[in-house]
């Protein structure tokens, strides 16, 4: 079998992708992009990637067959639009886009082309989600009907006053950021019931004072924050499934916390991440329990599980592949990117009026 041949756009995070297409023994990265000679080079060096270039539109002439899109989210419409309009395969990082406007016209090109769009929600494939999913799948917590998920930081605004915290090229602070994640899961292990309506808060407490700054990138002085700092809500779905959403870069609590708790008519369960240092993944503990009743007495079940370092990243991407080869349509396509986009533009319109809003 031939070798799917896959092209890079963004060095960055883009490193995963790599690794991903390399553990996969039908792909091979033949391609790099990025707008930074030096990162280009070294990564290029780092990984025996030989093809570079600056300019993407020159590398989609390149002989590849799909693409991974790992840039800021004000350009992942324009570029996977142009990838798939010449014909390469996409797997876009998460948020699909900044607005469900923008996101539409991905999926859009996606059937127009015949191509497959696929979005990088990583975190459908660590362990302890996949694991997750089969209970549910097998009717372990019965109707899930209610659930509670989130990712919320004390000390966690990433880059400040780079892209991250303008909302022109993020389209939003932690909500669309960090909540995309959580609620993409959540919504996946309970069947991804239909959104009809929701109600939300967004605060900016401490960006505009520049407190609270994670590990990540140079704060600049000169840039902008203009995004929330936090965000909660509530969404109710069809036949009255509800989820409680609350995501932070700030906030005043003991450490930080990724979670998704459902709770079902048979059993339910609980996936946290609980880090021990703000931060660095190093230090953060996975566990996943199952509660359910036996006999008329309350059972808990601790689900032992190898942590994975990559958090599902390299996972997604060998998906993909197998998605291409097959042909079969991959877990996360960009129409379930699409339905989230729904839910954050619905989430954000509430924020500002105060009032519960429509998801359509």
């Amino acid at each position: 079998m031939a070798k799917i041949k896959a092209g890079i756009i963004g060095a960055g995070i883009g490193k995963y992708h790599i690794e991903g297409y390399m553990a996969h023994k039908n792909a091979e990265v033949v391609a790099l992009c990025d707008l930074n000679e030096d990162v280009l080079a070294q990564v290029g060096t780092a990984y025996g990637v030989s093809k570079l270039y600056t300019d993407y539109k020159e590398m989609l002439e390149a002989d590849i067959d799909c693409v991974s899109v790992c840039v800021p989210n004000k350009f992942h419409p324009p570029i996977t639009i142009d990838c798939l309009t010449a014909g390469k395969h996409v797997l876009c990082e998460k948020p699909l886009a900044r607005t469900a406007k923008e996101g539409q016209k991905m999926v859009d090109a996606a059937e127009a082309a015949g191509k497959t769009l696929m979005i990088q929600f990583n975190n459908r494939f660590r362990p302890e989600a996949q694991v997750l999913k089969g209970y549910a799948d097998d009717g372990t917590f019965g109707d899930i009907y209610f659930a509670r998920c989130g990712w919320i930081r004390r000390n966690g605004i990433p880059g400040w006053g780079g892209w991250f915290t303008s909302k022109e090229v993020a389209g939003g602070g932690p909500l669309i950021d960090l909540a995309v994640h959580m609620l993409d899961l959540t919504m996946w292990l309970m069947g991804n019931p239909v959104p009809e309506i929701c109600m939300a808060s967004t605060w900016s407490v401490f960006g505009p004072k520049m407190e609270a700054l994670g590990p990540w990138g140079t704060p600049n002085k000169k840039g902008t924050f203009d995004v929330e700092d936090m965000a909660v809500g509530m969404i109710k779905f069809e036949g009255g499934k509800t989820v409680l959403l609350e995501a932070s870069w700030a906030s005043r609590i003991k450490r930080e916390w990724v979670y998704s708790t459902l709770m079902g008519t048979q059993a339910g369960a609980s996936l946290e991440r609980v880090f021990a240092i703000d931060g660095v993944d190093d230090s953060a503990i996975d566990s996943l329990e199952i509660f359910t009743q036996e006999q008329g007495q309350p059972i808990d079940r601790v689900v032992k599980l190898e942590p994975e370092a990559a958090m599902g990243r390299h996972s997604a991407v060998m998906h993909f592949v197998d998605s291409l080869i097959s042909g079969k349509q991959p877990i996360s396509p960009g129409t379930d990117g699409l339905r989230i986009m729904k839910i954050l533009d619905a989430m954000y319109r509430s924020a500002e009026t105060g009032k519960a809003v429509a998801i359509k």
